[in-house]
C-alpha cells in the first residue's frame, strides 16, 4: 500500500511539473507580443519560482538590464514566500539604483491546484513621463518632484539582491548587528525570512557573511526566530 502511495503521489508530482512547465510554454512567445505592444520602453518578465536563483526563464524588453538565468528581486522573493496565499500585485512604483522610475505588475502563475509557481511581470520605465508631469505641474505650480519611491534591486546576480535586502534592513533600523540586542536580532531574521531570502539557495551563508557571524549562528537565529512569535 505504501509503495502504491509513494508511486501515486510521484505520478501526481510529475503531472504537476509538466502542466507548470506547460503553461510557462504557452506564455513565452506571448511576451515579444506585449513588449512589442508597449514599445521599447517596457520589459516583460517570466519568473519560475522553482528555480529563485536563475529565475527569469524568458524576457522580451529591456528596462532592468536582466537576461535569461538571471535572478529575481526582492518582490519576487516576498511573493515566493507569501507561497499559494500570495496575490497579485499591480501598477506598484518603485525606482531602480540608477534611478529610473518604474511602473510595475507582477501577476502569479498558479497550477489546476492552485499552486504558485511563478509570476509574469510587466515593467515600464515612466521616468520620462513622470519627467514631463512633474515639470508641467511645477509650471502650474501645483505639484512638487515625486519622492519617496522605495528602490528596487535588479540584477541577474541574486548575491547583489540578497545583500541588497540586508543592507536595507539594517539602514533602516539604522544599527548594526552588534549593537542589535537578542530581539533585534531574532527580528532581523524573522524579517528576512519573511520576505523569502532563505528561500535561496546559500542564502544563510551570504547573511552570516553580510553580518559578519558564523553560518551556525545564522541558522540558530534564523530557528529562534521561526519559534518565537513576532511581540
Amino acid at each position: 500500500m505504501t509503495d502504491a502511495r509513494t508511486e501515486q503521489n510521484g505520478r501526481a508530482a510529475a503531472a504537476a511539473v509538466a502542466e507548470q512547465d506547460a503553461i510557462i510554454g504557452a506564455l513565452t512567445p506571448v511576451i515579444d507580443g506585449i513588449a512589442a505592444s508597449l514599445g521599447s520602453l517596457c520589459e516583460v518578465v517570466i519568473h519560475d519560482f522553482r528555480r529563485p536563483e536563475n529565475s527569469i526563464v524568458a524576457l522580451a524588453g529591456s528596462v532592468t538590464g536582466r537576461g535569461v538565468g538571471g535572478s529575481m528581486s526582492e518582490i519576487g522573493m516576498r511573493l515566493l514566500a507569501g507561497g499559494d496565499r500570495a496575490s497579485d500585485e499591480l501598477n506598484y512604483l518603485t525606482r531602480t539604483a540608477d534611478g529610473k522610475l518604474v511602473k510595475s505588475s507582477t501577476m502569479l502563475l498558479r497550477d489546476a491546484r492552485g499552486t504558485v509557481f511563478g509570476a509574469l511581470c510587466v515593467n515600464l520605465d515612466v521616468t520620462a513621463v513622470n519627467q514631463v508631469h512633474t515639470l508641467i505641474g511645477e509650471l502650474a505650480g501645483v505639484t512638487g518632484p515625486a519622492a519617496g519611491l522605495p528602490t528596487t534591486t535588479f540584477g541577474d546576480d541574486i548575491g547583489a539582491v540578497l545583500d541588497a535586502i540586508v543592507d536595507a534592513r539594517q539602514l533602516r533600523d539604522n544599527k548594526e548587528w552588534s549593537r542589535l540586542g537578542r530581539a533585534g536580532r531574532l527580528e532581523l531574521f524573522r524579517d528576512l525570512d519573511r520576505r523569502g531570502v532563505f528561500a535561496v539557495r546559500g542564502a544563510v551563508q551570504q547573511v552570516a557573511t553580510r553580518l559578519g557571524i558564523s553560518r551556525a549562528s545564522a541558522y540558530t537565529y534564523l530557528a529562534a526566530a521561526r519559534d518565537t512569535p513576532a511581540d
